[in-house]
């Protein structure tokens, strides 16, 4: 079966490309509202490839904690990640991380000192990854002082977004709350922004629905996925390496592992793939479940038949885990994982209501969003080894292809490049020969 499944997938390994360094020096920072060591996320990937492609890289982060906004006593990633401490700069994977403090204001939260750094480090170009809050307007305002081009993004997808995704009409109140909060706000900011980068359709609608974009500023950027840490195993070390994780997570090898990767919350849901595994079960299929994570939903998922949990571990780390699975499913909100399980080969399975269908089309399933049995009967259908090796051989070569941090690297500097006026870079040049 491994032998036969490898065959297929040894085409889609990713081969370093050309150089995509730009046509003048610049410096790019990407401003976030936190850092958070060991993920995978856009502020932490992103930012390696910009500075592989020679591009002088910063990011500035306040030291608030991944996921603080979540209710309740515990923040879910409290033992796998804390955030540095403000002061903190440091190098990663060829970029500096600078970590300042935070404040509340309006009962948001505020990066401080933001403009001191942003007239320290001169850049040519900031990026944010949304058009609205007090990270907008702050590198919105700092903007006519410093003199960089501005790029903001939208991360925001209609499941997420209350406004967008509810099927009854949304209230004058919430409505109006949304246009004082958010769009205004957000149409200011979009005044001294040259692009939003929007990672699907349905962020792009939510941005200018409700954020306050124009429709000029739009640009579909999906995020990347890492194709050094997320591939299929297709090597004999690699297909070992898949065999030994396996039966150290307790799999047969005739098991079908189905994967997911992320928080164990209720709006995710991923104690329904654990039910459907049960069921499975009881109809004596060969299916097991991984999850990958921690959460409320831990107890149920772990006290059911046929699943197994294992803690976060970092990003470097992930890529065996799914190449150790079959399936990867995500019950109810689209995730950044899925790309990087697809990366892996994996077919995956995700609730009929999702937007970003290009992460799917050729290489995943549907069901119909928090139906057990159609979730149940989605998975059956891929009991076919051979169904399951066609459809997550077209996803790895599709990430590889389409969906690289190269790939998506290489359009950003792009556009960067295109908003520079023709001597913005000499004019960043002429900045660091005065200070020689």
């Amino acid at each position: 079966m491994l032998t036969e499944t490898s065959a297929s997938l040894k085409s889609v390994r990713l081969t370093p490309k050309a150089s995509l360094s730009p046509r003048h020096k610049m410096t790019v920072v990407l401003v976030s509202e936190f850092f958070a060591p060991d993920m995978g996320y856009l502020e932490n990937l992103f930012p390696k490839y910009l500075a592989r492609a020679g591009v002088e890289t910063h990011v500035i982060a306040t030291d608030l904690p991944l996921a603080y906004r979540e209710k309740g006593g515990r923040n879910t990633y409290q033992d796998f990640v804390r955030p540095w401490p403000a002061g903190t700069v440091t190098v990663v994977d060829g970029y500096t991380v600078h970590i300042l403090g935070h404040e509340r204001l309006l009962g948001h939260m505020r990066i401080t000192g933001l403009g001191k750094k942003l007239a320290s480090l001169r850049p040519d170009v900031v990026q944010t990854m949304t058009p609205v809050g007090w990270i907008a307007n702050q590198t919105a305002w700092h903007k006519l002082r410093v003199g960089y081009k501005l790029f903001s993004g939208c991360h925001h997808h209609s499941s997420v977004f209350s406004l967008a995704s509810q099927r009854i009409k949304a209230s004058a109140s919430k409505k109006f709350h949304c246009l004082v909060t958010r769009t205004i706000p957000g149409r200011l900011a979009s005044f001294t922004t040259e692009k939003c980068h929007c990672i699907s359709s349905d962020c792009a609608d939510v941005a200018t629905r409700f954020f306050g974009v124009p429709q000029k500023q739009i640009v579909i950027s999906p995020l990347g996925v890492d194709t050094e840490l997320f591939f299929p195993a297709t090597r004999s070390e690699e297909l070992a390496d898949r065999v030994s994780t396996r039966r150290g997570l307790g799999f047969a090898d005739g098991d079908i592992v189905c994967v997911y990767s992320g928080r164990f919350t209720g709006d995710k849901n991923p104690a329904l793939l654990a039910r459907a595994v049960a069921a499975l079960r009881t109809k004596g299929e060969p299916y097991r479940g991984l999850f990958v994570g921690s959460g409320p939903q831990a107890d149920a998922i772990q006290k059911s038949d046929g699943s197994v949990i294992h803690e976060f571990t970092p990003v470097r780390e992930l890529g065996a885990l799914y190449r150790a699975a079959d399936i990867g499913v995500w019950p109810t909100q689209e995730s950044l994982s899925m790309l990087d399980a697809a990366a892996c080969g994996l077919p995956i399975v995700v609730n009929h209501t999702m937007n970003a269908l290009e992460r799917i089309e050729g290489n995943g399933l549907t069901y119909a969003l928090n139906d057990l049995d159609d979730l149940v009967r989605v998975l059956r259908s891929l009991l076919s080894n051979d169904k399951r090796r066609k459809l997550g051989s077209v996803g790895a070569s599709k990430m590889a292809n389409n969906f690289s941090w190269e790939s998506v690297t290489k359009s950003r500097i792009a556009d960067y490049e295109a908003a520079l006026p023709g001597n913005g870079s000499l004019r960043h040049a002429a900045q660091h020969g005065a200070d020689r």
